[in-house]
């Protein structure tokens, strides 16, 4: 029997994984889930791979924790996209979702639950929209108080000693400038030493009251593994790899072993650091990005994680025999994964002779309509993995080739590269698109009159700064919730990101030249070709107001522009059916102008 090729809802029906945690003693494992089509959370019995529902809210799960005794969960979840987390308290065997932190309008976040389960430790906007405190409520007498209030820039309860004594929190001046501080005895102490030369830490543990573990680009390109001595107040640097970023570090105290996941370009890797021996260990990995790692007391190792062919899957590791069992199998209904596409990895050199590298998805000779979709990454401090987009996966086996570049500014090349794209947002990153463009052209990757444009948040504001000022390269472009004017994307943003709005974008006073020349609002005379503009109406880094503006300014100049607002979506798309509405919107638009 024949079968017509699969169409947009069986790439969308893949469902996703957003959080998850392992129950103390590891009989049940919990996840925030898609499987009705809304996101909620789910049971599973361990070893059994049968999963029940245990919430019905419908609704996104930004913090997921057990209690140390297993008796109860603490789970938080947004609005419709809003981000604004609330906290609740859940049983292991689900049904009511008992209130615990509600603060309508704000957002709680970094959920801690002290040893004995009486305490609830946790960071939020309310009282402090913009430097946020940290708070201490009580579970039992339900009384609560302020253990530290944030001051100069976003301030976050990160780790707690062993005994709950002392405390670290990470204040955050911009993406590529965080300190830690250790809170002992009403003192503050800094984790890193002095220096003029901004740095990150970007994760933090206590291994004893007096020994703490960072990781930190403290002098140098790249994260690497330090350690802090809380008595002598000594810095030192513990082991470093060569061009990999460590970006997050669990800890193991029975085997004293600290577990490191790195990154390093487009993907992850996973190592296990001897604290005795000083040894450190590569691990194999079932997943090309790790999103999340959970570490037992048995020394199992969970992790959450997705490659460019496989989406997101819960793997564990046995401490026994070191091997990786999926404990989850989302896959694409109807496709098999060897039908998949592999992304080729390229590196091309940009204007200035930097090296950028990027991702190429190849459409297959038998489906390739020849065609090239330029995919500009969001963040912009961020990065294309290969991790699984059911969107790259469907428009690839529709006929479109997908170039993916990292452009200056992407992480896991270096804080160096990370920095490069602070107060340039509109000319460095845009100069290595097009070069890429350029590069792909003169080496037979894309034919210069069929390349089309897609981007989402930072990628969307790309996506119509590219168009305002080099429209000769695309047939039409799409922008996903992205800003269109820098001035007023600087004004609406959440109150906790202004702090570090001056470095990152611009100030609107001392560079208001440069802003104006970065907004794509300028170029609308560019804004030629045929265009989509897709928003959440919730959106609360990208107000809906952005693209309002770029749509109703090109409107008035009688431009080609189609709009689809969510009114139930924010920054991305949490609902099945929002998520498969947008895709088939994306396929026939650009399906239409080829």
């Amino acid at each position: 029997m024949k079968f017509q090729k699969p169409d947009v809802e069986q790439f969308f029906r893949t469902f996703g994984i957003q959080n998850f945690t392992v129950s103390p003693n590891e009989k049940q494992l919990v996840f925030s889930t898609n499987l009705s089509g809304t996101y909620n959370l789910w049971g599973m019995d361990l070893p059994n791979q049968f999963p029940y529902p245990l919430t019905f809210i419908d609704q996104s799960c930004q913090e997921l924790i057990f209690d140390k005794n297993g008796q109860f969960l603490i789970a938080g979840f947004d609005k419709d996209g809003d981000e604004n987390t609330q906290l609740y308290a859940l049983q292991p065997q689900g049904g009511e979702l008992r209130p615990v932190r509600i603060y309508e309008g704000h957002r709680h976040m970094i959920a801690i639950l002290s040893k004995d389960g009486k305490k609830l430790y946790y960071t939020s906007t309310k009282d402090n929209a913009m430097c946020l405190n940290s708070y201490c409520f009580d579970l039992e007498t339900e009384e609560e108080w302020i253990m530290n209030e944030g001051i100069d820039a976003a301030t976050y309860l990160t780790a707690l000693s062993p005994n709950e004594s002392s405390q670290i929190y990470l204040k955050h001046f911009a993406n590529t400038y965080s300190l830690a501080f250790l809170h002992k005895d009403d003192k503050e102490y800094r984790l890193t030493p002095e220096t003029d030369k901004q740095h990150t830490v970007s994760d933090v543990l206590f291994t004893s009251e007096t020994t703490v573990y960072l990781l930190t680009d403290y002098d140098d390109d790249f994260s690497y593994l330090a350690k802090y001595d809380v008595n002598s107040k000594q810095f030192s640097k513990v082991v470093s790899l060569q061009m990999e970023d460590f970006k997050s570090i669990k800890y193991h105290e029975q085997s004293q072993t600290i577990y490191i996941v790195s990154e390093k370009g487009v993907e992850d890797f996973l190592y296990a650091f001897d604290i005795q021996s000083g040894e450190l260990k590569k691990l194999e990995t079932p997943a090309s990005v790790i999103e999340k790692l959970v570490v037992t007391e048995s020394n199992n190792l969970y992790v959450l994680g997705r490659s460019a062919t496989s989406p997101f899957n819960i793997y564990k590791r046995s401490a026994n025999d070191h091997t990786w069992a999926a404990c989850t199998n989302y896959g694409v209904p109807g496709v098999k994964e060897e039908e998949l596409v592999h992304p080729n990895v390229i590196t091309y050199p940009s204007f200035d002779g930097l090296e950028v590298e990027a991702l190429f998805f190849k459409a297959n000779e038998d489906v390739s309509n020849g065609h090239v979709i330029l995919w500009p990454h969001g963040g912009p401090q961020s990065a294309e993995r290969k991790s699984f987009r059911a969107m790259f996966q469907f428009l690839v086996n529709r006929g479109y080739s997908i170039f993916a570049p990292n452009f200056r500014g992407s992480t896991g090349y270096g804080l160096e590269f990370t920095k490069m794209v602070e107060g340039d947002w509109g000319h460095g990153p845009r100069l290595d698109n097009i070069e890429g463009l350029e590069w792909l052209i003169k080496n037979g990757y894309a034919d210069r009159d069929k390349i089309l444009l897609l981007g989402g948040s930072y990628g969307g504001y790309m996506a119509l700064l590219l168009h305002g000022k080099h429209s000769e390269y695309f047939k039409a472009v799409i922008d996903i919730f992205g800003p269109s004017d820098l001035f007023s994307f600087i004004d609406s943003v959440p109150e906790h990101w202004k702090p570090v709005m001056n470095q990152w974008v611009g100030d609107p006073v001392k560079d208001r030249e440069k802003l104006i020349e970065y907004s794509p609002i300028t170029h609308l005379d560019g804004m030629v070709k045929p265009m989509l503009v897709i928003q959440g109406a919730n959106d609360p880094r990208v107000v809906k107001a952005e693209s309002d503006k770029i749509v109703q300014a090109l409107q008035d100049k009688g431009r080609e522009v189609e709009y689809l607002v969510l009114e139930d979506e924010g920054h991305g798309f949490s609902k099945k059916e929002n998520e498969i509405k947008v895709n088939r919107k994306i396929l026939e638009f650009f399906d239409r102008i080829i």
